[in-house]
């Protein structure tokens, strides 16, 4: 089966994000990069998927020529063939990205065949946007169903499971379909030294993106106020003693 996954370049998480003084983009200048968690099981998840019915998985990304270190990374954990849409600049909006995507995938679809699924992370880790695999899935005309945490192939049919409040959604849908999965549908594996050796010979094919501006524009981003804790000594050894009683009396676990 063919497997392509779309993945996004992101700050890597757990370091302090700051707003460029524009309040347009997330100052990078010490920031570190990764792909996107969510999408990162994606690719995991069609490793896995060829592992078990052969085939070859294929990563996409649209993004800066830095975004090449994110698909040596998937190609170093078994991705055969990475693809690099280009751009300069700040990110690309939700409706330009979907656009550029969709050409871009049929161009590959035009020469090697069709993919019999296509995966998204459920949304980016940095601007949270959900919109991009569905959008991508309406223009290709194929089914899509997003938070997904398991992945069946039976013939010409993917069972998808969605986990919901008291159960877990099953759904059964025909290839070529869109998925969106969700960080926990596995673990993806470290790559092996030979699977960083053989990322660098890789050759990634670059498709220029052809996409006009969509109606949607960023007005500002907004920083959450930092969340501050402090912590109080009560005292040490038995002196503290009285200061923990008189504490769990304040929070009503004592009386």
């Amino acid at each position: 089966m063919r497997v392509l996954v779309c993945v996004k370049r992101v700050p890597a998480p757990g370091a302090k994000i700051n707003i460029t003084a524009d309040a347009q983009a997330v100052d990078t200048a010490y920031l570190a990069f990764t792909t996107s968690p969510h999408e990162e099981c994606g690719v995991e998840a069609a490793v896995q998927l060829v592992e078990a019915h052969g085939g070859e998985a294929t990563v996409m990304t649209l993004g800066p020529g830095d975004a090449e270190e994110q698909l040596r990374y998937s190609a170093s954990v078994g991705v055969a063939k990475c693809v690099l849409l280009p751009i300069d600049g700040a990110d690309w909006d939700p409706q330009r990205t979907a656009a550029a995507l969709t050409a871009a995938i049929r161009d590959v679809e035009a020469a090697d065949g069709p993919f019999d699924l296509i995966l998204f992370g459920n949304e980016s880790a940095d601007s949270g946007n959900f919109q991009v695999g569905v959008r991508v899935a309406h223009a290709l005309e194929r089914p899509i169903v997003n938070g997904i945490k398991g992945i069946d192939i039976d013939g010409t049919t993917v069972r998808a499971r969605r986990e919901a409040d008291a159960c877990v959604e099953v759904y059964l849908v025909p290839m070529p379909a869109v998925l969106g999965v969700k960080e926990g549908i596995n673990l993806p594996r470290y790559p092996t030294m030979k699977g960083r050796l053989n990322a660098k010979k890789v050759d990634v094919a670059r498709i220029p993106p052809v996409a006009e501006p969509g109606g949607q524009q960023m007005v500002r981003l907004q920083q959450a106020a930092e969340q501050v804790s402090q912590t109080v000594v009560l005292g040490q050894g038995p002196d503290a003693a009285p200061a923990v009683v008189d504490l769990l009396v304040e929070l009503g676990l004592m009386k």
